[in-house]
C-alpha cells in the first residue's frame, strides 16, 4: 500500500491546539488507506466541535469526507460575525435555546452562568458519558477544559476552555456565545439551577433572621431548593463584578 499525502492549514484560534513548537503553517500529513477528515483532524489535537468549516481544494465538504492524495485541506473556527450557513457543510447549527453542562472541574464558571440566568447545569460526580448524554437528549452545550470528551462522534455542540481562571473563562464563553445580548441576571439559583421568582417577606419571615427583617423587604426564592435571596451587601458586590465582566467584553 502506497503512502499519500495531504496539506493542511489550521486558521486563527484553532492553532491554540497545536503544540507552540510547531509550525502554525502548512502541515504535511502522510497517510495510508481512506481516513476520514474529522479523525485528522482531531489526530491534531482539535474536537471537531471547534470547527465550523473545512474547506478540500476550495470546496466546502463535511466531516465524513474521505482524504485523498494531494488534497490541500484549510479549517476555520467559528466565525464570529459572518453567517457562513449556506456555505458550511457541518453539523453545527446554533442551538434554539442556550443551555449548558459542565464537566466537573468548573464548579466556578457554573456559579457565574447562572448569575447571569443561564441554564448551567453541572455536578461533582458526573463522568464522561453521562455528561454527553445529558447534552444530546436535553440539548447542552458541553463546557469542558478536556479536549477528549470533545472528540466524541455523539457531541454536536461544546467548547474548551482555554483558560483555567473561572473570571476568564465566564469571558470566553460570553464572547464565543454572545452571551451578552441575552443576559437575566438572579433570575437563576447560584447554588443548584433552579429558577429563581419573588417571594412576600411574611411567607418567608420565620426563616429569616431579626436583622434581616428590619432592612429589607423583597425578597427571592429559588423554586427548587428554596433557598432565600434578598438585595443586602452582597448584591451591589455581584453588580460591580457583571459590570467589570461585560466592560472588557
Amino acid at each position: 500500500m502506497s503512502r499519500k499525502v495531504a496539506t493542511f492549514r489550521f486558521y486563527e484560534e484553532l492553532n491554540d491546539f497545536i503544540p507552540s513548537n510547531q509550525d502554525k503553517g502548512d502541515r504535511s500529513h502522510f497517510f495510508y488507506g481512506s481516513p476520514k477528515v474529522k479523525h485528522v483532524i482531531e489526530s491534531f489535537g482539535i474536537p471537531h466541535t471547534e470547527v465550523d468549516l473545512i474547506l478540500v481544494n476550495d470546496n466546502p465538504v463535511s466531516f465524513d469526507y474521505t482524504i485523498k492524495h494531494n488534497d490541500r485541506i484549510a479549517v476555520y473556527p467559528k466565525f464570529e460575525t459572518l453567517d457562513i450557513s449556506e456555505v458550511t457543510k457541518l453539523n453545527n447549527s446554533p442551538l434554539r435555546v442556550t443551555k449548558f453542562i459542565l464537566d466537573v472541574h468548573l464548579g466556578k464558571l457554573a456559579r457565574y452562568l447562572r448569575l447571569l440566568g443561564f441554564d448551567s447545569l453541572y455536578s461533582n460526580d458526573l463522568g464522561d458519558d453521562t455528561i454527553i448524554n445529558i447534552s444530546e437528549k436535553e440539548h447542552r452545550i458541553i463546557l469542558t477544559r478536556d479536549k477528549g470528551i470533545l472528540k466524541n462522534n455523539k457531541v454536536t455542540h461544546g467548547y474548551y476552555l482555554r483558560s483555567d481562571n473561572p473570571t476568564d473563562q465566564l469571558q470566553e464563553v460570553i464572547k464565543r456565545f454572545y452571551l451578552d445580548k441575552n443576559l437575566k441576571i438572579f433570575s437563576r439559583c447560584m447554588e443548584c439551577n433552579g429558577d429563581i421568582v419573588a417571594i412576600s417577606k411574611e411567607d418567608i419571615q420565620p426563616e429569616l433572621l431579626p436583622g434581616t427583617i428590619q432592612y429589607y423587604n423583597e425578597f427571592f426564592q429559588c423554586k427548587t431548593c428554596r433557598k432565600i435571596y434578598w438585595k443586602g451587601s452582597h448584591y451591589q458586590n455581584m453588580i460591580n463584578f457583571i459590570e467589570t465582566i461585560l466592560q472588557e467584553q
